[in-house]
This record gives structure tokens, sequence and C-alpha cells, in this order.
């Protein structure tokens, strides 16, 4: 069972979030919470897995919340779903430890997804977040040029497949379908990318994805 906390300052969206997630047998709404503040006061008796984090605009003390959440959770995996996709805004989110990041405009089959691939230890970023990051990163003058010298060779023709689909901004699950494999295979294949390019983040493996020329942006 996937134990899952809800924290947003309304209390009737954590009603609806928790009824979207009610209908999956292996997900459970453990508590929900109006502030941060507010779950790292609880006792937890089961360990949480994952928090979904629902945001509304930046605040200046969202990144030290976060921290402090992941401190007091060690082992809790954090879902941000935000209102305001900023640029800024997500890196500040990603560099402080959140583990995926949801758009607005996200459905109940994606917050789902989204759930499971934290569980089995992955990252998870909507495809309008992935698109934000992209467009950081072309107009970004300073990036080192070190992932041209990476090499491709070590990788398999199956994970060239699996790292052009994702840096497609493809979610797990399209992955799968297309390729006619699990989506537990999918992650395991983003797993091993990242461990033979010596990769941290999803983000990198598809900066790495657009310089050595995997993938086309128009």
């Amino acid at each position: 069972m996937i134990r899952v906390a809800l924290v947003d300052e309304h209390p009737v969206v954590c009603d609806a979030i928790k009824a979207l997630l009610a209908g999956a047998d292996d997900i459970e709404v453990t508590f929900t919470a109006t502030s941060i503040e507010e779950m790292k006061r609880k006792n937890i008796d089961d360990p949480v897995h994952v928090s979904l984090l629902v945001k509304y605009k930046p605040d200046v003390r969202d990144a030290e919340e976060v921290k402090q959440l992941m401190q007091r959770f060690p082992r809790i995996k954090v879902l941000i779903m935000s209102m305001y996709n900023d640029e800024p805004f997500i890196l500040k989110m990603i560099k402080a430890g959140a583990n995926g990041h949801l758009a607005r405009d996200t459905n109940r089959s994606e917050m789902l997804e989204a759930i499971y691939t934290l569980r089995n230890g992955f990252e998870y970023y909507a495809k309008t977040i992935t698109n934000i990051l992209l467009s950081s990163y072309l107009s970004d003058k300073d990036i080192d040029n070190t992932e041209k010298e990476k090499r491709q060779k070590d990788l398999s023709t199956r994970e060239m497949e699996v790292l052009k689909l994702f840096a497609e901004g493809q979610s797990n699950r399209f992955i799968a379908e297309k390729l006619f494999i699990s989506v537990r295979t999918v992650e395991t294949h983003k797993n091993n990318i990242m461990k033979k390019i010596n990769l941290k983040t999803t983000v990198d493996l598809v900066k790495f994805a657009i310089k050595n020329n995997i993938i086309k942006l128009d």
C-alpha cells in the first residue's frame, strides 16, 4: 500500500484530490494538512511514502519548507502540484529536493502515474514542466559542454529508444505501450541510462539528449 499525505491550504481541495485517488486499491491517503508546518506537527504512526504539496504562487519560504519536510520525514518523496508554472519556481523546488512536479492541468491518470513513479524511486515531471525546463536550458549561455563528450555507445538500442521518447516528453505509460514493455521496465531502463552516462536527474537526461542530437527541437 502506498501511503500518501496531501498538503493544501484549502481543505476542500484535499478532499477533492482524496476522492480522485480513492479508486486506486493500492493508494491510501493517510492524512491531510493545510500547511507543511501542520504536517510536521502530526504524529504519524505509519511512514508516508509520497507527500503531494499544492502550491498556488511562489513564496520565499517554499524551498526551506520542502527541505524541512524532508528532514522531518527523511524517506518521503515530495511531489509538487503547482498552479504557477514559473521556471525559477520549478528549479527552486528541484534544488530543494522535490522528486516530482505536476502542472495545474494535470489529470487523475497523470497524478497516479507520478505517485507510482516516485514510490518506485524515480523522479516525475509532467510534460508541461519538462517543456518549461527545456526552454530555460536552451536560453542559458553559461551551461558547459561536458555532456557533449559523453559517449552513447554504452547504451543499448532499447535504452536509446527509451531515452529519445522520454526526452520528447512522453510518459512512462506511453513509452511502455509504444515499446511493448512494462512501466517498471521503462523505469529500469531510465535508471540504467543515468548510471551509464553518469547523470543525476531526469532533467540532466533531457539535456543530454538535446546536446547529443538524440532529439530535435523546433
